[in-house]
């Protein structure tokens, strides 16, 4: 009779997801004909195109939220607005039937007076929010197949791999599809550890079409199709068509999306549109002004990644010879994404360079020199950072400020250069010379703008406010002043993040756990925030809830040093040695050497009984951070049991110096009975008593309280004893 293989898993069976690979569109098809046929494929949800020039930013998730939401609106409406902002972004066009109901500042302001923009993490928070929502709404087991993957918007990318990593394939069948091997970043590594690859031949490329008709039909088709087809033929026709015909074709495609777009298809505006004009037979005119209108789609969104790609075709349709305004304007937008992105502020610095190279204009002298003085104070690398240099570019960003033309845009121009000042004269260690710098800036608008023309930068203000008096007047200050800054904006969910921090400073631990709760509620889903509350919640003794906490942390970042370390403790703390130890694993393969992890898994060879590999571990933690209680005190049972008694006592006694607790106490008080040190035995014995009695008032049951009040009365007929001892 034959039993249950003991032959691991094949490479198909853990990784169910798959990665088809085809040269081209008919053996793509064939391809997933094929892998859709297999036996306990669920149905099709969706066949997805992700190729950049069909909608820009989010075309594969956009074109999945156009086709879920309408119908989750119909049926139970609370996903949808959950996670308002994440599908809007990815598709504008469902504003119509979904308003956005946490609208900040940022997203309200009117483009021209815009002084904030989204961090480039964004992005992947509105992604981790998208599959929140699929996750929700999804009733049934479901495929998705996504083509043209390798041609993604870095949006799309990063959606699609956490997809992969975070999909549960009897839940969601992943199929993506590409052309060949090279596929952009994060989405390489995803396809790598999460899929099944499969390859096929390209199909043979035949004779083009004699006709010239058919030829002209196929790159017509080609460029109708936004040029996001794997077809050769149609690429080699549309190749040899002549310059002026193939402008024609691209000017008919971009009518036919202009109509779309203003029939309320607002995605095609983030670069589709604009590709188009810019091959169409008014590059300089029609196309430079689509190609600039995108340019503001995706900075006010955050798609830095499109306009890193769009800036380049900008500039070439443009000269600053005639047109330096609108040149400036792609340079300025060009920097902004090169600087937030991480690892281009070079290309900022040498895109500065160029400006003011190219033009006298004292507006574009100024922000170059505000620009600058960002990048080095804020946006090089660490080691590469140069206050000074930024004090004097920015300085001299604050003296052109004085050419505006009006008392009013002189004040603004001072005010936000100067905001730029305090930042650095903070990152120079003076942080009451940056407050001082922006409470004159809020009196200098107050006194020569009305509340609209402050825009937001009075936001701005008030909040780097809030961060100096929290700084420089305590917890308390700085508490009262973000009140005042969530007043004005009260769905940004950082003000609440940073709050909390104050408040639980303060000792305000529900108010901060409101304030937890909040952040996570206004914003697309991040880690910080949530594992901020795990952390509060174990503090408050609510372990359950901190657990789903640290789960959701690395389920949104499987990264988060500090959430394996927290998590492995709380793990152990439960009884859960098995995931203790799994989390220990993956703490200590991201950071070898990290001292909590490696005391823990000293802790659990203890526990295990393994007291050489216990105390290997415990050394080395300790060699990383001295001061980790717990390694100490596990050390000194240790030693007890080795039967060194002197060293235990003095292991104990680091641990107690570190931290007071009554486990360790009586654990001392043992070894000092081995030592003969009867007083010193009591002594600790009382001290352990002293910490046990308010367990006894705190005990959630009667269980509890039973089990405290016997370890009470065993330690005070200990104490009792060493006294008599030592009186003896």
């Amino acid at each position: 009779m034959s039993g249950p293989s003991d032959r691991p898993p094949s490479a198909a069976a853990r990784r169910p997801h798959h990665w088809l690979i085809a040269p081209d569109e008919s053996a793509a098809r064939a391809l997933v004909a094929d892998a859709l046929a297999e036996p306990g494929v669920p149905p099709v949800l969706a066949v997805l195109d992700a190729h950049r020039r069909l909608r820009g930013p989010f075309t594969a998730a956009g074109a999945l939220m156009r086709q879920l939401v309408p119908g989750v609106l119909a049926a139970d409406p609370e996903p949808a607005v959950r996670h308002d902002i994440e599908i809007l972004a990815a598709a504008p066009e469902l504003r119509t039937v979904l308003p956005c109901r946490r609208e900040t500042l940022t997203s309200l302001t009117a483009p021209q007076k815009r002084t904030r923009y989204y961090p480039y993490i964004r992005t992947t928070r509105i992604a981790h929010g998208l599959i929140d929502f699929l996750t929700a709404v999804l009733d049934a087991p479901a495929t998705l197949v996504v083509r043209h993957a390798e041609h993604a918007d870095r949006t799309d990318a990063d959606w699609l791999a956490l997809l992969l990593r975070r999909a549960d394939p009897q839940r969601l069948r992943i199929v993506i599809c590409t052309a060949g091997r090279d596929v952009p970043q994060p989405l390489a590594d995803a396809l790598a550890a999460h899929t099944t690859p499969r390859e096929a031949p390209a199909t043979p490329l035949g004779p083009l079409p004699d006709d010239p008709a058919a030829r002209w039909e196929l790159a017509a088709g080609w460029v109708a199709a936004d040029r996001s087809t794997d077809d050769p033929a149609a690429a080699a026709c549309y190749a040899e068509l002549e310059p002026a015909e193939r402008a024609r074709l691209h000017e008919a495609r971009a009518e036919e999306l202009a109509a779309a777009a203003l029939a309320g298809e607002a995605s095609l505006l983030r670069g589709p549109l604009a590709h188009h004009r810019a091959l169409g037979t008014d590059p300089a005119g029609a196309g430079a002004l689509a190609l600039q209108d995108a340019l503001q789609e995706c900075l006010l969104e955050g798609f830095y990644d499109a306009l890193a790609e769009l800036g380049p075709l900008t500039h070439a349709v443009l000269d600053w010879t005639t047109r330096p305004e609108e040149c400036w304007l792609v340079t300025a937008r060009m920097t902004i994404a090169y600087s937030v992105m991480g690892g281009r502020a070079d290309e900022a610095l040498a895109l500065y360079d160029d400006a003011c190279a190219s033009t006298a204009l004292p507006a574009v002298h100024m922000s170059a020199a505000y620009g600058r003085a960002m990048v080095y104070t804020r946006y090089l690398e660490p080691e590469r950072r140069d206050h000074r240099k930024a004090k004097g570019w920015v300085n001299t960003a604050v003296a052109l400020s004085r050419l505006a033309d009006t008392d009013a845009r002189r004040a603004y121009n001072r005010t936000f250069n100067e905001n730029g000042l305090a930042l650095i004269e903070m990152h120079l260690g003076d942080p009451a010379r940056a407050l001082e710098l922006v409470e004159a800036g809020i009196e200098r608008m107050d006194g020569a703008l009305d509340a609209e023309d402050q825009g937001q930068h009075r936001s701005v203000l008030e909040y780097n406010r809030a961060q100096l008096l929290a700084r420089l007047v305590g917890p308390e200050a700085g508490a009262a002043a973000y009140d005042r800054v969530i007043d004005q904006d009260p769905h940004h969910s950082e003000y609440y993040f940073e709050r909390a921090v104050l408040l639980r400073k303060l000792g305000r631990d529900e108010e901060a756990l409101a304030d937890y709760e909040h952040a996570i509620r206004t914003s697309p889903p991040y880690p910080e925030a949530v594992y901020n509350r795990a952390d509060l919640r174990l503090e408050l003794g609510d372990l359950d809830a901190a657990l789903a906490d640290l789960d959701r942390v690395l389920e949104l970042d499987p990264e988060f040093l500090d959430a394996y370390v927290n998590r492995a403790g709380l793990r152990h703390a439960l009884g859960d040695a098995r995931g203790a130890a799994e989390d220990i694993a993956a703490g200590l393969a991201r950071e070898a050497g990290q001292p909590h992890l490696l005391a823990l898994r000293g802790l659990l060879a203890q526990d295990d009984d393994r007291p050489e590999e216990a105390r290997a571990d415990l050394e080395a933690a300790l060699a990383g951070d001295p001061d980790l209680p717990a390694a100490w005190a596990a050390l000194g049972v240790l030693a007890y049991e080795r039967g060194e008694a002197e060293e235990s006592v003095r292991c104990l006694g680091r641990s107690l110096r570190l931290e007071d607790d009554p486990v360790v106490r009586a654990n001392r008080a043992l070894a000092h009975e081995s030592c003969g040190d009867w007083a010193a035995a009591a002594a600790d014995y009382a001290a352990a008593i002293d910490l046990l009695l308010p367990e006894v008032a705190a005990a959630q049951d009667e269980a509890d309280s039973a089990e405290v009040v016997t370890e009470l009365s065993r330690l005070r007929g200990r104490r009792a004893e060493c006294t008599a001892r030592s009186a003896g």
